[in-house]
């Protein structure tokens, strides 16, 4: 698929909000800390799942924050372009996408307890019964990738099988994208097709919620590390703003928050640590600086 600048902003999805958090301590209190969420579950489970997260932030802040998940990444991107949302949470390859058509900047990222670092890994999964061992079995199978944008369902597994020999837009028999990684862990656990790209730390709470069995299934391939997904901000906003924002989610500590789990907390980041997903995206051809 080629990704241009017009196709991310060709949809404006409709976004899911959340009340206002605290608003009876803020009554008098200026516009909330807008923050964006990208669809990897259910829109009201990333809700429900970053409330810690939303009450942890208004109290550091002193200022009420409202949660927003759009239907898909371009959506929180496109919110962040047109100033509905000041901060978002976006996978590494939609915040590079990100950079070339809004003017936004990674400013954190997080390190989760089951981890214990900030990166992760981009897995292919197949049922044990599909037969399928290795990336050649793959050929002429269905396949589901996540989302255009996502990182480890999409960007990473599919710039691994072209470095493997495998053509991913001519081998496979079929190829969908399922809309959030959740969706791929069902559609391979349920043999909807025949293997999927996921990320390994969105499977294994897949498997905690009983949408896959790790019994039933087998990893084909597994990336190199990924830099976690970043904490990003708009650059317009008050450089005042921008330190106590970037204090309050230093102070967030011990919270599950959405598919990440139990967080140790976050770390500083910066635009150049996504640099390895800009080289990825040159395996496939993609000139990002030209995406318009």
């Amino acid at each position: 698929m080629k990704f241009t600048r017009r196709s991310l902003l060709a949809c404006t999805p409709a976004v899911v909000g959340a009340p206002l958090l605290g608003l009876g301590r803020f009554a008098h209190a200026a516009a909330p800390l807008t923050v964006g969420l990208i669809p990897s579950e259910d829109s009201r489970a990333m809700i429900a799942n970053s409330q810690a997260m939303m009450d942890m932030l208004s109290r550091s802040l002193d200022m009420p924050v409202k949660p927003f998940v759009a239907a898909d990444y371009n959506g929180v991107i496109e919110a962040l372009r047109s100033k509905r949302l000041d901060v978002a949470y976006l996978g590494p390859f939609s915040y590079v996408l990100g950079t070339t058509v809004a003017d936004i900047e990674a400013f954190a990222v997080a390190e989760t307890k089951k981890a214990g670092r900030t990166s992760y890994h981009s897995l292919i999964v197949a049922r044990k019964d599909s037969g399928i061992k290795s990336v050649p079995d793959l050929k002429g199978k269905t396949f589901a990738f996540v989302d255009p944008s996502s990182t480890s369902g999409h960007l990473f597994p599919k710039a691994g099988l072209i470095k493997m020999g495998f053509n991913p837009d001519k081998d496979f028999g079929r190829v969908i994208f399922s809309g959030s990684h959740d969706s791929n862990a069902v559609a391979v656990q349920n043999g909807k097709v025949d293997a999927v790209a996921i990320a390994d730390r969105i499977l294994d709470a897949a498997i905690a919620k009983g949408l896959a069995k790790r019994e039933d299934l087998v990893v084909v391939w597994k990336s190199d590390p990924i830099p976690e997904s970043p904490t990003v901000w708009r650059k317009d906003l008050d450089p005042a703003l921008k330190k106590r924002v970037q204090a309050a989610f230093m102070d967030v500590k011990n919270i599950p928050w959405s598919d990440q789990g139990e967080l140790n907390g976050f770390h500083p980041t910066n635009d150049a640590a996504y640099d390895i997903i800009r080289e990825t995206a040159k395996t496939l051809n993609l000139d990002l600086r030209k995406m318009k």
